[in-house]
């Protein structure tokens, strides 16, 4: 990081900062939902391709288990539901 350029006052710069796969994953999947195509683009470049898929994947897992729970369903049928596919 840079030097501040005051002395105590740190250098605030979206650029330098590093963002984690969960965050990366977190606003780009609220953007597609959001339809907000620059912001998912600028998230998706905070991480590589794989571990924006692994932080998505991980994200949809956990959203899937808590509507489950919050439904007292199973993941698959509320996986099924969210998707419009019929029961198994």
């Amino acid at each position: 990081m840079r030097e501040p350029l005051r002395p105590g006052v740190p250098v605030a710069r979206e650029a330098e900062r590093r963002h984690n796969l969960f965050e990366a994953a977190a606003v780009y999947v609220a953007a597609c939902a959001e339809d907000d195509e620059q912001r998912g683009d600028e998230a998706a470049g905070w991480v590589s391709p794989e571990a924006l898929s692994f932080g998505v994947t991980e994200l949809a897992c956990r959203a899937v288990i808590a509507l489950a729970r919050e439904r007292d369903e199973s993941p698959q049928h509320v996986a099924r539901s969210l998707l419009g596919l019929p029961a198994a």
